[in-house]
């Protein structure tokens, strides 16, 4: 097997954790919530009244280049990881007709999680690796991340995981088959933090409608945040959506115990934010 990632992984604790991203990858990669004057949206290659700007999106930009390593990555282990879906009237838009068959991606059935936004892959990396009678499909709109993703995935030699380029709503809407799903993970999405931007949150009616149709019956969203007003939205939004139920006794679910502590998270601690988990059950 082709390495590229020239570390030996081997003198680490994690063999899955790849070397840290040099200065230059850090600054590409860093958490757009510190830049709020940088958010945009995709322009539309054609306008079309339906598409997903009219819905959840789960990201707020894609700006960013990608290293020499994650170039490689991108050319090196997308055919095995990469999942492609066509495409719909934005960069990043799925068609109507598009089909994503869990059973046909990795030729078995088996428990499946999707994780909508995966970022860097921390989360869904060391799920893959801990649960390998489990598939997991991470979906996420910046490159340099999906790269990254695959230089872990590579380094645990996962079979299980698979890569997805696009707006997860549109992915889990149009393209996964209705009720084929056992969990959706959503951790750390953008808060919209200011009063005119909350409309844009992800979690949402509409987004709830959705994950109810991509979870099985008794299927679990699970939710975190570090951002105290947006937990208290994702609750009132989830305990109102038809279709879930609560798992979770009392105002918050416990820390969800899959969920690797990162970087991303650690800094929200180190500024005092406190972390939001939340989980629901499909009907």
């Amino acid at each position: 097997m082709t390495r590229t990632d020239r570390t030996d992984p081997s003198n680490r604790t994690d063999p899955t954790e790849p070397a840290e991203p040099s200065r230059s990858e850090q600054r590409d990669q860093q958490d757009p919530r510190d830049q709020p004057d940088q958010r945009q949206t995709l322009p539309y290659k054609s306008f079309d009244p339906r598409t997903f700007r009219d819905k959840p999106v789960s990201f707020v930009r894609r700006s960013g280049r990608m290293t020499p390593s994650q170039e490689r990555a991108w050319e090196d282990l997308g055919p095995r990881y990469l999942h492609e879906l066509p495409r719909g009237h934005a960069a990043t838009s799925v068609a109507d007709h598009a089909s994503l068959e869990p059973a046909e991606v990795f030729g078995r059935v088996a428990p499946l999680v999707v994780e909508v936004g995966s970022g860097q892959g921390h989360a869904i990396v060391h799920a893959a690796s801990e649960l390998r009678d489990w598939d997991f499909i991470a979906v996420e709109v910046f490159r340099a991340g999906l790269a990254r993703t695959m230089i872990r995935a590579e380094w645990a030699d996962l079979a299980n995981l698979r890569l997805v380029e696009a707006n997860a709503p549109e992915v889990l809407e149009r393209a996964l088959p209705e009720h084929s799903v056992d969990e959706i993970w959503v951790f750390f999405p953008d808060p919209w933090a200011k009063e005119r931007h909350k409309k844009r949150r992800l979690v949402s009616p509409d987004f709830a409608r959705i994950a109810a149709r991509a979870l099985k019956p008794g299927g679990l969203l699970r939710l975190a945040t570090d951002w105290e007003d947006y937990a208290e939205h994702m609750r009132e939004t989830m305990d109102a959506a038809p279709g879930f139920a609560r798992d979770f006794a009392g105002e918050w679910a416990p820390r969800f115990e899959g969920r690797v502590l990162t970087a991303f998270e650690q800094k929200g601690i180190d500024k005092g934010r406190v972390i939001r988990d939340l989980a629901y059950r499909s009907a």
